[in-house]
């Protein structure tokens, strides 16, 4: 597995950034749609809610994949690892495709 090699390609502090932003509104937003539960709100309006967290993650997903691609992958290619950083990445999306 290459996840611990290959760790070292760092994200700049603006990706960072940009990453711990919407997590922390994805955060937000599922409090919110505890208190719609807890509230009884229209199972609608709930579920929209549900729709938006799962799209704000499936972009940070969308993030993480392209710097891991660009950076991870390309480098471990580089260094000759480069079937090892494909075939981890295959099992990823895979799992993701689910």
């Amino acid at each position: 597995m290459l996840s611990e090699k290959y760790i070292k390609t760092p994200k700049n502090n603006e990706e960072k950034k940009q990453l711990v932003n919407r997590l922390k509104r994805v955060e937000g937003q599922v409090r919110g749609i505890q208190k719609m539960i807890e509230e009884d709100r229209y199972c609608i309006d709930v579920m929209i809610q549900i729709n938006a967290i799962n799209a704000a993650l499936k972009q940070v997903g969308a993030n993480l994949l392209e710097h891991h691609t660009s950076h991870c992958v390309l480098e471990a290619i580089e260094s000759g690892d480069g079937e090892t950083a494909v075939s981890e990445l295959v099992d990823v999306m895979k799992q993701y495709a689910k």
